[in-house]
């Protein structure tokens, strides 16, 4: 009995025993992990270097007045100094609610949800039924890969000025649609028209990164699954439906989520396809380009501003896209 007691009692004075401070723990991983802590250092240090200080360094920005005429710069051998204030948040809701918020926030806000809804839209149909096609067995089929893949093989910039060349007043496009006796709208300078314009030029560079990743998916898909579904009288869109669909879901939702934060911060092709025209096909990326790079005096604080509003809304979706997966995951 009383052995029993004494066991009970070290017992009792070991779960008593205090914690490791932080500073402790950390020593003891390292004595343990030095080696993974090595390897991780330099990516570490690049990435602080790279990213976080310019991160840091825009946030900060934000909270203040700065512009093109304030900020400190060389001149020579004479330097002068920074002479902006801190104004707070007063960017932000000068950005989101003061006086014409609406043309220089919330109209490029729209536009720019509904540029990247229609386009990976378009990326997804698109992307997934040519995937499909080159699922089956046809002849020339590495031939039509090697093609379809073109688009996204070609640098960007020789693709952009192709097209730009093309929807030109006088470029193919239009000279065809003449030859059909049909609109010849001016693709890089009507509103309407510049947003369509850089809709198809997206789609045109998106679609082979959305065909090969769920080509890839197809083919992990078992071919028994699609067997067994026709021996019980499935219709093709019954296969597809409750047998390719499901059998795509991881692939579909990384891609998805990929096309949107690339097509979200799309900033070469409408950069490169309008320039500084065509304020409202502007997305918040290049409008907040223009702000700080496109006009004078820049305007740093406010761009910055709009980039870290940008990087907000980008975490606020992933965040809400993620636990929207795990719950139809978990449902599933």
């Amino acid at each position: 009995m009383a052995v029993a007691v004494q066991g009970a009692s070290s017992q009792g004075s070991r779960d008593r025993e205090p914690r490791p401070g932080l500073l402790q723990r950390v020593r003891l991983s390292y004595s343990r992990h030095w080696y993974a802590y090595a390897m991780v250092a330099p990516v570490v240090i690049v990435l602080g270097v790279l990213v976080g200080y310019p991160l840091g360094r825009g946030i900060y920005l934000t909270l203040t007045d700065a512009n093109s005429l304030n900020v400190g710069r060389q001149i020579g051998v004479n330097h002068i100094p920074d002479s902006f204030n801190f104004v707070g948040l007063h960017n932000y809701a000068d950005v989101l609610w003061g006086p014409g918020s609406y043309d220089r926030f919330w109209s490029h806000f729209i536009w720019t949800v509904l540029w990247t809804v229609l386009c990976v839209t378009l990326h997804y149909t698109l992307g997934l039924g040519l995937a499909m096609l080159l699922n089956q067995k046809l002849r020339g089929r590495l031939a039509y890969r090697m093609l379809l893949i073109l688009p996204w093989a070609v640098p960007t910039f020789v693709t952009v000025f192709s097209w730009r060349l093309m929807l030109s007043d006088s470029g193919v496009v239009n000279s065809f649609l003449g030859f059909l006796h049909l609109p010849q709208p001016s693709w890089l300078s009507d509103p309407l028209a510049s947003k369509a314009a850089a809709v198809i030029v997206n789609t045109w560079c998106g679609v082979p990164f959305m065909m090969v990743s769920l080509l890839g998916g197809l083919q992990s898909i078992p071919a028994e699954l699609y067997e067994a579904a026709e021996m019980d009288g499935a219709t093709p869109w019954q296969r597809f439906r409750y047998v390719t669909l499901p059998g795509l879901r991881t692939v579909s939702s990384t891609v998805v989520l990929l096309g949107v934060i690339w097509t979200f911060n799309q900033f070469a092709i409408i950069f490169l396809l309008l320039g500084n025209g065509s304020p409202d096909a502007q997305i918040l990326v290049t409008w907040a380009y223009r702000l700080g790079f496109g006009q004078q005096p820049r305007a740093y604080a406010e761009s910055a501003t709009y980039g870290v509003l940008l990087l907000s809304i980008l975490v606020v979706f992933t965040s809400f896209y993620r636990r929207w997966q795990v719950r139809n995951e978990e449902n599933a």
